[in-house]
Order: structure tokens, then sequence, then C-alpha cells
């Protein structure tokens, strides 16, 4: 007899865990605890094996085969590198290509923090990949300013929790810039500003921030977050081509735990487009970025005990974000669940879970369920236990 599928209210508990209780005993207890605050034993508190995941290409021939390649990439040579290789690679290839990029930020000129931007100054002159002062507001004005005047300038802020001081900056003058303009074809496209985000395990209040959901409320700007070394290099040669301003978010604990066989050559994956990295037919999760490895761990062994079948969708690009395929999923299998590391209230989740509340109701079995940090600030003895992990997903 094929095993019954389970209702969303028993899936959407085993995918979610209680809020801990802190109090001293459990804070005890729970320093112990290396992956989840479930108990020690449970079968799904695990650590993200990502030398086997199933959302990275661990063979050349798993890479070429992505459709989105153009035909010259899907016949060339990979190589296997991590991701802040590919996010370097992408930046040498613009550069090498466009004489109009230009590479600036804090402390670039070595690298950066995360090494991203490493012997580019050398390659290229500090003419085109130089340092900035201190001053968000600064950087990224002044980007705004070059890609006005015709440049393709990729601005990096050192982290994403040091970008309010330039928000000022993206939303009234990179965001409203082509708008303004009117007919006279002004506009600031060109313009990427990279910035590292979410948790790494130990970045406490000021290094551990996801803020996303703040930029996908302004018209005029692309926000990107890819999930692996092969899509960054695609989705951030798109973000310098393209001709809006794009807000390029990497999740900075996949740096060096995301290794993949990455295309040689340049290719371009498309923005505003989610991939469907697993098919299924009972249930649709939705996500992007970090969460969707603990996602994929959680999905196998969710099937493995209710013999279920889930789909899983990658966003990619969260703002404007692919609806088409969203619902078209989650039409097929009448369930969603929607994950990210950020807090729930007011997050990308929400606008997600609304749109398939408003354009999918029918096919619907059961409401839509979310799986998101806590609302609170990422304190940092507790921040494992702020973000989703594999048990609450």
């Amino acid at each position: 007899m094929p095993p019954r599928t389970p209702s969303i209210r028993s899936l959407s508990r085993y995918l979610r865990r209680p809020q801990t209780s802190f109090h001293a005993q459990c804070r005890h207890q729970a320093q112990g605890l290396r992956h989840s605050s479930a108990a020690a034993g449970a079968r799904l508190n695990s650590s993200i094996e990502f030398d086997s995941t199933p959302i990275l290409h661990h063979t050349s021939r798993a890479a070429l085969a992505n459709p989105e390649l153009t035909g010259e990439a899907r016949n060339g040579q990979t190589k296997r590198i991590n991701y802040y290789t590919a996010v370097n690679e992408a930046l040498r290839s613009a550069l090498q290509t466009d004489e109009r990029v230009l590479v600036f930020g804090e402390d670039i000129q070595f690298g950066g923090v995360f090494r991203c931007t490493m012997n580019l100054a050398a390659d290229f002159g500090t003419d085109r990949v130089f340092n900035t002062p201190l001053s968000e507001q600064g950087l990224v004005g002044f980007a705004i300013g070059a890609a006005a005047e015709g440049m393709r300038p990729v601005a990096e802020i050192q982290f994403a929790d040091y970008v309010w001081p330039a928000f000022d900056q993206l939303v009234n003058e990179a965001a409203k810039f082509r708008y303004r303009a009117g007919t006279t074809a002004h506009d600031c496209g060109g313009l990427v500003v990279r910035m590292p985000c979410g948790v790494v395990g130990h970045g406490a209040l000021y290094h551990s921030q996801s803020p996303e959901a703040l930029f996908t409320h302004i018209p005029g700007l692309h926000v990107v977050i890819p999930r692996s070394p092969m899509q960054a290099k695609g989705l951030l040669l798109s973000a310098i081509r393209s001709n809006d301003p794009v807000v390029f978010m990497e999740p900075k604990v996949l740096y060096r735990a995301a290794v993949e066989h990455v295309p040689v050559d340049a290719y371009e994956i498309p923005l505003g487009k989610a991939e469907v990295l697993k098919t299924g037919k009972d249930v649709t999760i939705i996500s992007y970025g970090t969460p969707l490895y603990t996602c994929s761990a959680a999905i196998a062994a969710a099937e493995k005990d209710f013999g279920c079948s889930v789909e899983l969708i990658d966003l990619r690009t969260i703002y404007p974000w692919d609806r088409q395929t969203v619902l078209e999923s989650v039409k097929k299998t009448g369930r969603a669940i929607v994950v990210h590391e950020s807090m729930m209230n007011s997050g990308v989740g929400a606008e997600v879970a609304a749109t398939i509340q408003e354009q999918a109701f029918t096919r619907l079995e059961a409401p839509v369920k979310r799986v998101t940090g806590w609302a609170t600030h990422t304190g940092l003895v507790f921040e494992k236990f702020i973000v989703p992990d594999v048990t609450r997903k």
C-alpha cells in the first residue's frame, strides 16, 4: 500500500520547532548543542554536508548540463572553486571585457575582508580597482554618479550591516533615477552594490544581518542572492551588464563552505528568474541563499519518513521575483512553505505567501507556512537558535 501523503499540519510540525526557553538550565544545555535547540538525539539535528548536497554541482558534467548556459560555456571546461573565488572570477571577467567597469570599496585593493577582490588591483591598476574612505554613503553616492556618467561601477559594502548610511542614496537616488529622468534616457543602470550578508556562527549584532526585505520594497532596484559559486558568477555578470541598479547580496557563510564545478568561460544567468532545484508533487518549498542547503537536507529526511514528494525552488532574484514559477508549482502541489534566514515580520516570505494566497487560493490544500528567523537581534550566544536549522525546516 503506498504511503499516505501527510497533511500540511503534520509536515509543518515536522519542519518547525518550538522557540526555546532560555532559563539557566536550558542555556547550559543549549550551549552543548552544535546545530539545533531540538533534542540532542533528534535524527534531523545534524550539520549540512556541503560535499554531498545535491544543490551543488559535484561533477563537471552536472555543471555543464545547466540549460541556462550558452552553447560555448556548455562545450567548455569547468574547475572546482568556492563561492568567493567565483565572485572574483566574475569581477575579473567584467574588468577584462568592459573598460567601463570599476571595482571599489573599503579595503578592497588587498582583497577585502573575504578576499573577493584579491589580485584585481595588481592586475587592472588602482585607477579601476581602488579603496574608498570609510563612508558607505560616500562610496555609494560616488557609484551612482559614475553609473550616471556611463560607467559600470561595482561598489562593495564591507558588511550588509553597514549599508544603512547609504540607504538614502540607494532608495532616493539610485532607485528613482530613471523614473525622474522621464524620456531623457538618463539613468544609473550598470550600478551594482555588493555586500556580504547573513549569519556565519559568530557575527552577533553587527555582522549577521539579512536586510534584503528592506530593499525589496523599493521599485527600481533588483535584489539578488546567489546560493552557490556557479550561481554567483553567472548572476554577478548579469548584474554588471544589467541596465538597472542591482543590490547583490552574498551569504558570507558560503564564501568557503560552498564548493562546486563552475564553467571556466564567462556566462550569464538571467535576473528575475527562479530555478526549480528539485521537482515534487505534494508540497512546494520556496527559499533562497543559505537556507536552501538546510531545506535540501530536511527534504531528504522528510521524504524518507513521510513518503511525500517535495518540490524545492530557489528564487535567486528576490525582487522582482519570479511569481509565475512559484505559482505554477504551488498550483500543482497544493501546499507551500516559504523559508528564509531573515526575520519573519515583513520579510520576503510575507510577500510570497500573500501572492500565493491571492493567486492560487482555490488550488491550496492548506494555508501557506513560513519558517524564518525569529524577530529579534542576533545575540552572539544564541545565533544558532535564532535562524532556521535542519530541525526547524
